[in-house]
């Protein structure tokens, strides 16, 4: 199954010399541009609970080739301090790559193909050594992480051999002092914003209730090379890369470690955190406000009795009915009434079909047409009472917490 993929959909010939120990199952894939150093992900993971395998780490140094000569110098002088740091470890369990990518097509660098370039790197290691159960874990160069997060990694797909990927709790910090009082509050705002949104398509009973975050994901090595790899999208690549999985099956949530993001402005990517703080911080986006309960009101109305729908299409909220199109709503779940022989298949159809990236089109459509935005901290507190949770939370902080509280203890 490697060299299948290998030889089909990898970006770059081998890079790597260095052969992989043949006791290494989980390599851990760092993308790095424009950064002052590299150093604080690699220090939490080399102080991590020792694993029962060796952990390889693989930095991507990436940059277009347009790319202006000081981020290219910045790529150089973080590798360099990264491989010094490294040469000074001495670590028997331990070890980093670096590869340099600093003049990729403008067409397609960015942040999907980086994480591409490393992860086809280590199917590539994996298949050296033929490790079957290897694991490709995501992180990024301005993350930090618990002290188990390596070997919770390892634990949680021994124990759940049949999950292809998982989502791993994240927590951004809320009072960092490395960032002003204003940006704290923001990603106050927008960490709960992605929570709410989160448990609001569990509240519409819909199966892609997972958060889909780039610094905060792992995947097998082999479900990996069955779904074609990771994309080279330039955001967004957590988000498509992920639904593969989910759309599978068994796709898991680990809640036994955490990541901590870092909260900081960006203007790499259209969208995502570091777009979302850049634009609050040019006073652009109101992270305050959010998709209106109401919204998800409607997601549940529509799909409460989907089962229903393999025997006769019923009655469906005007709003989906105009965002679809009743022709070709009617069309598609006869054509998938007709592809399927039990419910179960039928209704596992029907979300492949109308998946998490049309559940999020329809919600910009219930935005822009039905239900205007609305206070975050508002929604929030009307999602808690319908999913009959006890709510004692006084502002945003509060409310995250008790979001984060809430998502822990998920799936």
């Amino acid at each position: 199954m490697y060299q299948r993929y290998l030889d089909k959909h990898t970006f770059r010939p081998k890079l790597i010399a260095a052969l992989p120990q043949n006791n290494t199952s989980l390599i851990v894939v760092i993308p790095v541009y424009d950064e002052e150093s590299v150093l604080l992900p690699l220090k939490h993971l080399q102080v991590c609970e020792a694993t029962s395998s060796v952990v390889e780490v693989i930095l991507v140094f990436n940059a277009s080739e347009v790319e202006q000569d000081a981020v290219v110098k910045k790529n150089i002088a973080c590798k360099e301090e990264a491989e010094n740091w490294f040469a000074a470890l001495k670590s028997p369990r331990f070890r980093l790559h670096c590869i340099e990518e600093n003049s990729l097509p403008k067409k397609h660098a960015g942040v999907g193909l980086a994480r591409k370039i490393g992860m086809d790197e280590a199917v590539r290691r994996f298949h050296e050594i033929k490790e079957k159960e290897g694991i490709i874990i995501c992180f990024d160069a301005d993350s930090a992480c618990d002290s188990n997060y390596l070997s919770a990694i390892e634990t949680h797909f021994k124990n759940n051999p049949k999950s292809p990927a998982c989502s791993i709790y994240y927590e951004h910090p809320l009072n960092s002092t490395g960032f002003s009082e204003f940006i704290n509050r923001g990603i106050t705002f927008y960490e709960l914003h992605l929570r709410y949104y989160k448990n609001g398509l569990t509240y519409a009973k819909l199966p892609y209730d997972f958060h889909t975050v780039g610094s905060s994901m792992a995947v097998r090595a082999t479900a990996y090379c069955q779904e074609g790899g990771m994309n080279r999208r330039k955001a967004g690549e957590d988000f498509y890369f992920l639904q593969k999985f989910i759309k599978q099956g068994n796709f898991t949530t680990l809640n036994h470690t955490r990541v901590i993001p870092s909260p900081r402005t960006s203007n790499r990517v259209p969208f995502g955190t570091g777009r979302a703080i850049q634009e609050m911080v040019e006073g652009k986006r109101n992270v305050e406000n959010t998709y209106a309960f109401d919204s998800f009101e409607l997601l549940r109305e529509t799909f409460e009795e989907v089962e229903s729908w393999y025997d006769e299409l019923p009655k469906l909220p005007s709003p989906f009915v105009d965002f679809v199109g009743m022709e070709k709503l009617t069309n598609k779940v006869a054509e998938i009434r007709q592809q399927s022989t039990t419910v179960e298949s039928f209704v596992k159809r029907l979300f492949h079909w109308f998946d998490a990236f049309q559940t999020l089109k329809f919600m910009h459509y219930l935005r822009d047409y039905c239900f205007p935005q609305e206070s975050l901290i508002d929604a929030s507190s009307k999602l808690l009472a319908a999913l009959n949770i006890n709510n004692k939370a006084e502002g945003e902080a509060d409310l995250l917490l008790l979001f984060r509280k809430i998502d822990r203890k998920d799936k």
